[in-house]
Order: C-alpha cells, then structure tokens, then sequence
C-alpha cells in the first residue's frame, strides 16, 4: 500500500475515533469524497478492504488503524 493512502487511513481513523469514541465504524469510503477524483487510490482501498483482508462493509475504525500499522 503506497504512503499516501497509509496516511489518509490512519487520519480518517483517528479523526473517527477522536470524535465519536472507539466503536465508531467505518467503511472503506470513508477515506475519499463524495467524488470519484482519484481511481487508483480508491481501487488500491478497496483491493486491501475487499480482496485482501476480507474486511465487512463496515468495520471499527480502531480495527483498521491497528491493521494498518501492523502492516508497516
């Protein structure tokens, strides 16, 4: 998983948590806008989500930030 996606994850999930506690979940759309600007990144998000880690929609966002930063 590229840096700039790592960082966005980790940013998300502690935005999340901070702001609504750790059983908040999230889903892998949480890391874009409502836009589609940038394909491959959402395509990266959703192969490590999807494929994978064979993550449900949604999951706690403490989850992924713990994965994420196994991963590093």
């Amino acid at each position: 998983m590229r840096d700039e996606l790592r960082a966005k994850i980790l940013d998300v999930c502690n935005k999340k948590i901070t702001s609504k506690g750790n059983n908040v979940g999230l889903s892998f759309y949480a890391f874009f806008a409502n836009k589609n600007d940038n394909p491959e990144l959402l395509m990266e998000a959703a192969t490590w989500w999807i494929q994978t880690h064979k993550l449900d929609h949604f999951v706690k966002a403490q989850k992924v930030k713990e994965m994420i930063l196994s991963d590093l």
